[in-house]
């Protein structure tokens, strides 16, 4: 798929599936700016390989629950690269706290990093689109749990199932402007995120004999439905969630 003249932003683009989708974007064609946080490191050396092969990137700091910052991340990649035309709102984080045992800063941390940074990632993107013109691509980075609950993770999991009336309600309002808004809705997948599930050998083979397919995803293997979302081939589709999970949600054997 050949995304060369395009220009992308992925944020948490530093780690994990971020850091997958920036290199898949960059390798088919598209400038990319990756957003990271806290770790400058580890967004170098993305932007390092990126460059290494002949690509463009840049590397912007950014708290992706503040509009201003978001908002900057959008003017500097327009300023170094012209124009906006992906916009992969990547960033995420959960507490694993259930319902009982939630305290109000991690609901609000939650939803402020995962839904917020959603909302307003795209918000800044679509107008950007829109004054430019030509329509464009925003994917939002979601996961099995906007659908399927996960007890023990309940900030996440109401987080995640705004994130999916987020995509669907932007995707009806923004298609008179040619932009599409999807969601990929991954499930296991082998990122910091789950460092102490893969760290765990009777932990990880319970979840590995859960997925029908075998096996926990690969960052790479969400990044390349991602690329295939933001190319062409992709242009009718919008206002819904891909699942890539291997099979996990349809896994339980009827009764």
């Amino acid at each position: 798929m050949d995304l060369k003249q395009q220009v992308a932003i992925v944020t948490g683009g530093d780690s994990g599936i971020g850091r997958a989708i920036s290199l898949a974007l960059a390798a088919a064609g598209a400038a990319v700016t990756l957003n990271f946080h806290q770790n400058q490191a580890a967004a170098d050396e993305v932007r390092g390989q990126i460059e290494q092969r002949g690509g463009r990137a840049l590397a912007v700091q950014g708290d992706v629950s503040q509009v201003a910052d978001l908002q900057a991340l959008v003017d500097q990649t327009v300023a170094a690269f012209g124009r906006l035309d992906i916009m992969v709102n990547n960033a995420g984080m959960e507490t694993r706290t259930s319902l009982l045992e939630s305290a109000e800063q991690d609901f609000d941390r939650t939803i402020a990093v995962n839904l917020k940074g959603a909302f307003f990632g795209t918000q800044c993107a679509a107008k950007q689109m829109i004054v430019q013109g030509g329509g464009g691509r925003i994917i939002n980075i979601s996961s099995v749990h906007e659908d399927w609950p996960m007890p023990g993770n309940t900030p996440y999991c109401c987080a995640k199932g705004g994130v999916r009336m987020l995509t669907r309600t932007a995707g009806v309002e923004l298609a008179p402007h040619r932009i599409t808004v999807v969601g990929v809705g991954p499930g296991a997948v082998a990122t910091p995120i789950n460092r102490e599930t893969l760290a765990d050998p009777e932990q990880k083979q319970a979840l590995e004999e859960a997925i029908p397919e075998g096996r926990i995803a690969r960052p790479e293997d969400i990044a390349g439905l991602v690329v295939w979302l933001a190319s062409a081939q992709s242009a009718y589709v919008t206002a819904t969630t891909y699942f890539i999970d291997g099979g996990l949600m349809q896994g339980s054997v009827g009764l």
